[in-house]
């Protein structure tokens, strides 16, 4: 399977751009990050349902953290498979800063159940112990997850950062095991340009490839990987409430 993380601005760039590249890479599902529904800045379209359409994943749910712009801002999942459920957790934050969440999905691939998470942490560069709090409060959920998981988005920090120690003693980085490429996702004109997006795996999971597509539709680059998911899950799965499966369904903060 192809999965891809994509934090797309807003769209400011333009929205069919970030369509083109999406489906050029043909993923079977993408994480995106700063993306409105509704807003003046995105001239009224629901971004996730514009998204889905113009890349042929039906299925797509956005998750809120704030309002902006007259609109619901937060970060969003396109998916060729059906979302089973979907649900949302709060993050920790500087009190007066943007909310954050952790997204979570559940797919069905070749039968089986796969969490699929998705973040935007807290921005830099000023806000590492934040970060980390956010990293641990992720983890702290995830590691109860039995299924097969990813964890993908922008997590605003390098990879030695404790924020991504703290995801990566559970959780593989797919780039550093088989990327091909520059890793950097984050370009800067004069500052040293940083890698900032991730696609994280359990070992459930085979890295295959992965790389980042340097394309110009958002001040990030897309990160793509392709895995390939191991053996049946033996465990029963616990049963996630919220949310509605099916087409267009959207999760809210609680």
């Amino acid at each position: 399977m192809r999965v891809m993380t994509f934090n797309i601005q807003s769209g400011i760039q333009g929205l069919d751009r970030v369509a083109e590249v999406i489906r050029s890479a043909a993923p079977d599902i993408v994480a995106l990050q700063e993306v409105d529904v509704r807003s003046i800045r995105a001239s009224g379209l629901d971004q996730p349902a514009v998204l889905a359409e113009r890349t042929g994943l039906p299925y797509y749910a956005h998750f809120r953290t704030t309002s902006l712009f007259g609109g619901d801002y937060g970060v969003a999942l396109l998916s060729r498979f059906p979302l089973e459920s979907v649900r949302q957790h709060p993050l920790p934050v500087v009190e007066g800063t943007e909310p954050r969440t952790l997204a979570h999905a559940l797919v069905k691939v070749n039968g089986q159940e796969v969490s699929v998470y998705v973040t935007h942490l807290t921005r830099r560069p000023f806000n590492n112990a934040i970060r980390v709090r956010q990293s641990g409060a992720i983890m702290a959920l995830v590691s109860q997850d039995p299924r097969p998981k990813l964890l993908m988005g922008d997590m605003n920090d390098t990879p030695e950062s404790n924020s991504l120690r703290l995801f990566k003693r559970e959780l593989m980085d797919v780039f550093a095991q088989r990327g091909e490429g520059s890793d950097i996702t984050y370009p800067l004109p004069i500052i040293p340009s940083l890698r900032l997006d991730y696609v994280l795996a359990s070992e459930r999971f085979m890295p295959r490839r992965s790389k980042v597509l340097r394309v110009k539709a958002s001040d990030h680059y897309p990160v793509v990987a392709d895995l390939t998911l191991l053996g049946p899950v033996r465990t029963p799965s616990p049963q996630l409430v919220t949310g509605e499966p099916g087409m267009a369904s959207t999760a809210s903060s609680q």
